[in-house]
């Protein structure tokens, strides 16, 4: 059986983060082929084309994160109708020297959690915007936009509500099958 890495980015800083709830419920509904591990981006500095020719240790390990993945997948709140600042810091540093685009081909999945009833509908657009220019190969269906509450998720990732464990677990399913197609058509150097 092949096994798929996926690396995922948690949009937010906050330990406490809904979103990072939200990815331990994924890794614990995903197919069992997908091994996951996060992609940090909290200690990266602000991009700065200056630093091109001597790229930060951080801005190097995150590269060589996404270069270690079959995938990727991005789990993001939405902040003032966008994608928060860290994360779309974190792309830039990932997509840059300019040619050498971690995301290029890069299978990817985006998702993400908030109390509000649109969910992260508004931040997807703006990431979908980004990877699109990033040429990453995105699931684009199902979407998946999660109204987060303490009736559906527990603190440890735990989903309380059948429906919801279903609609999560056949996303992953979706994107475990999205990697696949993806992987044999432009296969990861």
């Amino acid at each position: 059986m092949v096994t798929y890495k996926v690396g995922y980015f948690v949009g937010s800083l906050s330990k406490e983060s809904i979103n990072r709830t939200l990815s331990k419920a994924l890794i614990r509904l995903a197919p069992d082929d997908l091994e996951f591990s996060e992609i940090p981006i909290g200690d990266l500095p602000l991009y700065n084309r200056d630093l091109d020719e001597d790229y930060p240790t951080s801005a190097l390990a995150l590269k060589d994160a996404i270069a270690a993945s079959d995938a990727v997948l991005f789990v993001t709140p939405e902040y003032n109708r966008s994608i928060p600042g860290a994360l779309k810091n974190a792309i830039d540093w990932a997509s840059r020297p300019w040619g050498q685009n971690s995301f290029d081909h890069i299978p990817a999945g985006v998702i993400g959690a908030s109390i509000g009833t649109i969910g992260t509908a508004l931040a997807q657009q703006s990431l979908r915007a980004v990877l699109s220019f990033c040429n990453a190969r995105q699931m684009t269906s199902p979407e998946a936009y999660i109204h987060f509450s303490p009736e559906i998720f527990s603190d440890d990732g735990d989903v309380l509500v059948d429906s919801t464990k279903e609609f999560l677990k056949n996303y992953m399913q979706e994107f475990r099958d999205h990697v696949e197609r993806v992987l044999t058509v432009l296969p990861r150097a």
